[in-house]
């Protein structure tokens, strides 16, 4: 579980469309820092220290991982690929966008880069009232007052005004689902995206139980006769596992992910079994299928089978080196057939056969933003 902490942010913009300048602002913080948990409402203020537009300002309060050494330069990125260009000159300037980091949770940072809480907080109205609208009773840690006491006892006496058009606020994913379940064929990446998720989001994580299956190494070596009781031993145990931490979901309302859904056993059951012993099959299948809660979002990665057959050589299990591409494709089949039939399912399928998000920190914040947009 990584370490939150809250930082409070303040957004400028006076060129352009300020309103859109803002708001994708705040949809790239939210990508790229944190939940965003709250906005304040939009103030208008002349500008500051030269003559110029009106700027628009507000606060944000951010949940972030991030250091803060590493926040500001990620900010600092967000603000060019917004089209910021900076001069070189001390003196105030018109800007499209401007992210500054006045709180930190309560650290006291002073170093080349970063002086936190930002040194001209408590000189600026426009800062301190969005500041104080979302946070009144959070204490500066220099001065140890409220916010609020702070834009009482400031001296800016400039005109501030709040603006009728509201900012919409990114909700994360953490809130917008209850219960992800990610699916995908042998060697698709499943199993790393659900603990990459779990990390990043404090979930709680269901992995799917393979490795303690003693028919699974026997199946690749005799499939006819080993197809039954492996199929059987897999549904009951997939049952019983998402039965027990599903049921948990209904009490706390945790946010929990998976790494299968209970369905991916009748699609390999159709692929493995012989007909009569499907037909026993799909009779306990649909008495456990009623029992078992529904994703939020079901995520299916579609790997070619050409990258499949390389990551399942890369992983390096001696049971399945043996798999043709032949049995994956028929597997991708079962999962297409399923998808296509599913009117109720929220389903969401991701083409990662030419990006590696383990590797490539860019690939896995392309899935997480078509998540977050499903």
């Amino acid at each position: 579980m990584k370490n939150q902490i809250t930082t409070y942010l303040s957004l400028g913009t006076n060129q352009g469309n300020k309103l859109d300048n803002l708001q994708n602002a705040i949809y790239k913080i939210a990508d790229k820092v944190g939940s965003v948990s709250k906005i304040s409402s939009v103030y208008k203020t002349a500008s500051w220290g030269f003559e110029s537009d009106d700027f628009l300002n507000i606060c944000i309060q951010v949940s972030t991982d991030i250091p803060a050494q590493q926040l500001i330069l990620t900010l600092l990125n967000i603000e060019t690929e917004l089209g910021r260009k900076r001069k070189e000159t001390e003196s105030y300037t018109d800007r499209n966008i401007d992210i500054d980091i006045l709180l930190f949770d309560d650290d006291i940072i002073f170093s080349k880069n970063l002086i936190v809480p930002h040194p001209k907080m408590l000189d600026r109205k426009f800062v301190l009232a969005p500041l104080a609208e979302i946070a009144s009773l959070i204490m500066h840690p220099i001065t140890k007052t409220t916010i609020a006491n702070c834009l009482h006892n400031c001296s800016d006496n400039s005109e501030i005004i709040i603006v009728n058009e509201k900012l919409k606020r990114p909700i994360p994913i953490s809130e917008k689902y209850n219960y992800i379940a990610i699916e995908g064929n042998i060697g698709a990446g499943k199993t790393s995206l659900a603990n990459m998720m779990s990390k990043d989001f404090n979930t709680k994580l269901v992995l799917e139980r393979f490795a303690d299956n003693p028919f699974l190494p026997k199946f690749y070596t005799d499939k006819e006769r080993y197809a039954f009781p492996l199929e059987m031993s897999f549904l009951a145990d997939r049952y019983q596992q998402l039965s027990d931490d599903l049921a948990q979901l209904d009490l706390f309302k945790n946010f929990v992910i998976s790494d299968y859904y209970i369905f991916k056993s009748l699609i390999f059951a159709q692929i493995t079994l012989q007909q009569e012993e499907y037909k026993l099959y799909r009779k306990m299948f649909d008495l456990m299928y009623k029992e078992i809660t529904k994703p939020d979002l079901y995520v299916y990665l579609y790997q070619n089978t050409e990258r499949l057959l390389e990551n399942i050589k890369k992983r390096g299990r001696a049971y399945e080196q043996n798999i043709e591409a032949n049995y994956l494709q028929k597997i991708h089949d079962g999962y297409k057939s399923f998808i296509s039939t599913q009117q109720n399912l929220n389903t969401l399928v991701i083409d990662v056969s030419e990006i590696d998000f383990v590797n490539h920190p860019e690939d896995y914040q392309s899935i997480i933003h078509q998540i977050k947009k499903a």
